[in-house]
């Protein structure tokens, strides 16, 4: 009799303990992880918080937590501003044309430092690096996120206006640049740029960005019809990008070589460009 007791006691704290961990992991498999938020400081302008969308774009968000937790957009400006359309920001030469370094993206300033590209091949830390464009045109269709008013999305280039065969290269072209939607009229670029998140307060700070007064670019001519007038007259400088992750650690994104235009244009003609 002492011994059956023995067994149904013991019996009974087998199902708890295997209930308590069965709890346990239902409640770790349903618990939902709380977005990463951005806090963004605008000089005279004020703060923009974004919520970021790991689950849509992993890659692209990866990538922007590890530069702006490094320090890389503190200070940069929002080059680009176009009306009724959205405000552009997060190039380090500050008009377009410039991209991170690998010692950016790895929060290290020994650019001699050796790294490697997600392919294998090696790298310093003081050479660019691109990632892959998460969006629907790029094959990938996880992301189905609009590029509606209050969107975040990465920005890359477009090398098929020069040559339609050079799409891919195109698409896989984004870095750093960002660009936060500032209406609802170009929704025709949803599926072929990499939405990542949304603007969740100080959507008032992005509309009084999007319509400082701007002038053409220095490499257009101004009087020139086709000149896009989207270069700030004064600078719109980035005081601090910080990301609250919620306690999560977000991994480094797969890098790529970034598509040398110039190089790929001067072999069309059988050249070697040395540069």
């Amino acid at each position: 009799m002492k011994k059956n007791i023995i067994w149904i006691i013991a019996l009974i704290l087998i199902i708890v303990m295997l209930g308590g961990l069965c709890f346990g992991y239902y409640k770790k498999a349903t618990l939902k992880v709380e977005n990463p938020i951005v806090t963004m400081e605008v000089e005279n302008f004020g703060t923009i918080k974004l919520e970021l969308y790991p689950d849509l774009a992993p890659e692209t968000v990866n990538n922007f937590i590890k530069l702006a937790n490094n320090g890389f957009y503190n200070g940069l400006k929002f080059h680009r501003v176009v009306k009724d359309f959205m405000i552009q920001g997060g190039d380090p030469s500050g008009d377009g044309t410039g991209s991170p370094k690998l010692s950016d993206l790895y929060g290290n300033d020994d650019e001699n430092q050796t790294y490697k590209y997600s392919d294998g091949t090696e790298a310093k830390g003081s050479d660019s690096y691109t990632i892959t464009g998460e969006f629907i045109a790029n094959e990938y269709n996880k992301n189905t996120l609009n590029l509606t008013e209050g969107i975040i999305a990465m920005a890359r280039s477009d090398y098929s206006s020069q040559a339609p065969t050079l799409t891919t290269e195109s698409y896989n072209s984004g870095s750093s640049q960002f660009f936060i939607m500032t209406s609802n009229e170009h929704t025709n670029l949803s599926g072929y740029y990499a939405g990542f998140g949304k603007v969740i307060e100080g959507l008032d700070v992005v509309k009084e960005i999007s319509n400082v007064e701007c002038k053409a670019k220095e490499t257009s001519k101004e009087n020139s019809e086709d000149a896009e007038v989207s270069t700030p007259v004064t600078d719109v400088i980035i005081s601090s990008v910080s990301v609250d992750t919620k306690g999560v650690n977000y991994e480094m994104p797969k890098t790529l070589q970034p598509f040398n235009y110039m190089k790929w244009l001067y072999a069309q003609y059988g050249l070697t460009y040395s540069k």
